[in-house]
């Protein structure tokens, strides 16, 4: 990005949608389309628990492995936060791609339930290599004004990528006649493919807006810009842990994906004890996908001038009250206007949730800090059913209220914990500051 446009960043066209796409480089454009792609061919943890009972496996077979693919999505982005210095987004995304493209066509073939539990590993944990780095790496290319607009937009390709995947597996699915074989070799294929565009269009490491050891790229060995990648990922997660305001910004959002993944969890399982007809939850969930995609680009528009600190707050107020309306006597309509109301909070508050890892913490750990907001979510989504469905059997319908608890407490840590500037360098740090570069660095 030159200064001009740095300029015409504050005037009336501030970060609006298409100006932030047109201006947006190549790299950052891969990055974009990469998540849609991404989550377009994301069928393993869609149709894994159908693949396996009609190969004959147990229904509790079938949850254990959905539980292995959520741990090992969970190591991954941690994993992946540390790669994200080391390798930087192509090489990350590369090792990622491919490394679950192998695995995932080989469940199609293996012999026991043992080595499909460890391919599942393989492929969730592979899979997720790539999100700290290139997010890292979106970051970087985008100016400090358009880092909320920039967010929404990976976030608008991940959610439309969730919302046709289902359609798109099943059309697989009956294209190979009933078989799964289509479904996971065109999810094998997608991956490599997008592997290709990240090698060809994505920056090397030592190119990279504020990739460490950049200032040393001219070192023909490249040993002191390894050195200091070395150095900054080994201590990148000790770091973090020592920064106390983001670790209570990370419990915020554990607590937050909890209450936000019992619409997945525990409703269905209320609608079907209330006796219910199921098309109202189905309903409800597609309502969420509809507003979501439709609306979350235009709200982020305008929200992204608002404090960070008070719209995350007021999001999750939103998500605490619709979850809350669960609470009331179970009808359609109970279960349409809560599921509005935390969805209005989900377009309100994501993309300002999902920006402010990059902002929060030195710019030389920022791969660390993101990789480590991806770990708190995944762990409260894969805690989320657990605690909602042993709630749901201690107090049945009254469970509702005793989640908004969560939301409360997810509340006060953000007011607590958020910053609207972004976080200072330490002084005297493990690692000096002179291999960063500012968040709205030019991609070039």
């Amino acid at each position: 990005m030159t200064d001009v446009v740095h300029e015409e960043d504050h005037d009336s066209d501030k970060a609006a949608v298409v100006a932030t796409f047109r201006q947006a480089s190549l790299p950052a454009k891969t990055l974009l389309a990469g998540a849609f792609v991404n989550r377009l061919g994301a069928f393993l943890n869609i149709f894994l628990v159908l693949f396996l009972t009609s190969q004959g496996y147990s229904d509790g077979q079938a949850a254990f492995a959905l539980g292995v693919y959520g741990g090992g999505a969970i190591v991954g982005v941690l994993l992946g936060g540390a790669l994200s210095i080391r390798l930087g987004a192509r090489n990350a995304s590369v090792l990622s791609m491919v490394g679950a493209s192998v695995p995932l066509a080989a469940i199609l073939y293996l012999p026991s339930f043992g080595l499909i539990l460890v391919a599942v590993a393989l492929v969730s944990l592979a899979g997720q290599l790539y999100r700290p780095a290139s997010a890292t790496l979106l970051s970087d290319l985008t100016p400090a004004n358009r880092q909320v607009m920039i967010f929404a937009m990976y976030r608008f390709g991940l959610n439309l990528g969730a919302t046709v995947a289902p359609l798109f597996g099943f059309a697989l699915y009956n294209l190979a006649g009933r078989s799964y074989a289509l479904v996971f070799w065109v999810e094998a294929t997608i991956a490599l493919f997008y592997a290709t565009i990240a090698w060809l269009t994505l920056p090397p490491r030592s190119a990279e807006p504020g990739a460490a050891g950049a200032p040393v790229a001219a070192d023909a060995d490249g040993e002191e810009s390894a050195q200091e990648a070395d150095r900054v990922g080994r201590g990148g997660y000790r770091a973090m842990l020592r920064d106390r305001r983001y670790m209570l910004y990370l419990t915020a959002i554990f607590f937050f994906g909890v209450v936000y993944v019992q619409y997945l969890s525990t409703l269905p399982l209320d609608v079907k004890d209330s006796g219910v007809a199921i098309f109202w939850y189905t309903l409800a969930v597609s309502l969420n996908g509809f507003i979501v995609i439709s609306f979350e680009l235009l709200v982020t528009k305008y929200a992204q001038a608002w404090s960070q600190r008070l719209t995350m707050a007021w999001a999750l107020v939103l998500v605490g009250v619709g979850v809350a309306v669960y609470g009331l006597p179970l009808g359609p309509a109970v279960i349409l206007l809560g599921t509005l109301i935390w969805s209005v909070g989900e377009i309100l508050g994501g993309p300002a949730t999902t920006a402010y890892p990059v902002v929060a913490g030195p710019a030389r750990l920022k791969g660390h800090y993101i990789g480590g907001f991806h770990f708190a979510w995944s762990l409260g989504a894969a805690v989320g059913p657990v605690v909602g469905g042993w709630l749901f059997i201690r107090f049945g319908h009254q469970v509702w209220p005793v989640l908004t608890v969560g939301s409360v407490l997810s509340i006060v840590l953000v007011l607590v914990s958020v910053r609207d500037e972004p976080a200072a360098e330490p002084v005297g740090s493990d690692a000096a500051d002179a291999s960063s570069a500012p968040a709205g660095a030019s991609g070039g």
